[in-house]
């Protein structure tokens, strides 16, 4: 015999104000007599702090009270019986009624705060019969203000800009757009590492150039341009990395912890016959490389500032030059600097849609 939840919607992602529905669906091989069906809804912010990301005193600390967030239990079915074979029985219920302040916090899977809501339901039977019960997540997408989003939607929609990777379009049939406040531009040269360089960067010198969209729903990919207009040096590759920033606040000190979420690598592409053609090694010059990077749901969610914890996140634009250095050398950790390596970090504010 097995019990298991079903929700209506197969992303199962809802907004706090939606009604959760499903089925709860039983697999009996014979008629068996309970003492009522309970549904619940818990979800919490769960925080720990390891002790590569604080220090002696906070890591003593490890994994700290979780916060909650929501609890409510409904009442599916009363005592009674349920009949052999399967059986659906179908269930809703809401997270927060109309008027309530509460504040719900994203879903989220991080490596020292994770924000979670799972929903449980147990199928209580007699003291000599072992209950039946089942767990599923779901995700939880946040309101947005509405003032924000009007002005995301009408100023800074950075994914309407000519530059998005749509190779076998010709640019000039797209029209022009204005560069929206969102759009930071960047340089990345010799002058402004704060790290040492290789000599032959340094003297042969150095000049990448290009923009990036600081403000991103998470419905929309993270999008920009960049263009290598100089380097006397080869280049081996460019990566961006979506790095995510963790704090918590742990007795009086806050701890801190930078990851990388996923690395996206920038290519160039040719037109060759209507198809595209990817050319491996040294990156041209003076050609516009799009920066187009998918935000990923679970390791993603909005920036948030709340008392005990904080989640941002930043982009980093790292290049990599072609040294005989970078041969002999291990592979690292992608934040670290290297001598053969130049990099520009952004801060990236995520917010959510409609």
């Amino acid at each position: 015999m097995s019990i298991e939840i079903k929700l209506s919607r197969s992303n199962r992602t809802y907004r706090p104000d939606e009604p959760i529905q499903g089925n709860i669906i039983t697999k009996l091989p014979s008629s068996i007599s309970h003492r009522g069906i309970q549904l619940t809804v818990n979800g919490s912010a769960n925080l720990q702090v390891r002790g590569g990301s604080a220090g002696l005193i906070e890591s003593l600390y490890g994994v700290l009270k979780p916060i909650p967030i929501v609890k409510k239990s409904i009442e599916v079915q009363p005592s009674g019986k349920i009949s052999a074979g399967t059986t659906q029985i179908p269930f809703s219920m809401i997270l927060k009624n109309q008027g309530e302040e509460h504040k719900f916090y994203e879903t989220f899977h991080g490596a020292n705060i994770s924000i979670q809501y799972l929903l449980n339901v147990d199928l209580v039977r007699g003291y000599l019969h072992k209950s039946l019960s089942a767990t599923v997540e779901f995700i939880i997408e946040s309101d947005l203000g509405t003032e924000l989003l009007f002005l995301y939607h009408h100023f800074f929609k950075c994914n309407e800009l000519p530059f998005l990777p749509v190779f076998l379009l010709s640019t000039a049939s797209l029209p022009e757009k204005p560069v929206s406040p969102e759009m930071v531009f960047f340089y990345i040269t010799q002058d402004t590492q704060r790290h040492a360089l290789l000599t032959e960067l340094i003297s042969g010198g150095f000049k990448i150039s290009g923009r990036i969209c600081t403000q991103c729903l998470l419905s929309d990919p993270l999008v920009g341009e960049l263009t290598v207009e100089a380097s006397a040096v080869p280049i081996y590759s460019i990566d961006i990395h979506l790095l995510r920033i963790e704090s918590i606040m742990v007795g009086e000190r806050i701890a801190t912890e930078t990851s990388v979420i996923q690395t996206t690598q920038a290519r160039s592409f040719f037109i060759l016959k209507n198809l595209p053609y990817i050319a491996d090694g040294d990156v041209c010059r003076a050609m516009s490389l799009p920066i187009y990077v998918v935000l990923p749901r679970l390791l993603t969610c909005p920036t948030v500032f709340a008392g005990p914890f904080s989640i941002e996140f930043k982009v980093t634009i790292v290049v990599t030059f072609q040294t005989d250095l970078y041969y002999v050398q291990p592979k690292s950790d992608p934040r670290a600097l290297r001598k053969w390596v130049a990099m520009e970090s952004l801060p990236l504010e995520l917010v959510q849609s409609n």
